[in-house]
């Protein structure tokens, strides 16, 4: 099991950022709290946290709007 951010533009289409992986959630959530205005200012609007296993992906939550996070 991992997590990882699907990134949304502001027209909430998937866009690019950065491809990492986070073994526990708590970590994954970590990094986007310190992240987030970098991620605002390339471009990202809102992420979706994401749980992948061997065999499917699911949503833990999201989309969540990055404008107002301050």
């Amino acid at each position: 099991m991992a997590f990882r951010w699907r990134y949304l533009d502001a027209q909430g289409t998937e866009t690019s950022g950065p491809d990492l992986t986070f073994p526990e959630q708590v970590e994954a959530e970590a990094w986007f709290t310190d992240t987030w205005p970098e991620l605002l200012d390339g471009g990202v609007h809102a992420v979706t946290l994401l749980e992948t296993t061997d065999s499917h992906e699911r949503e833990v939550y999201g989309p969540m709007s990055l404008h107002g996070q301050a």
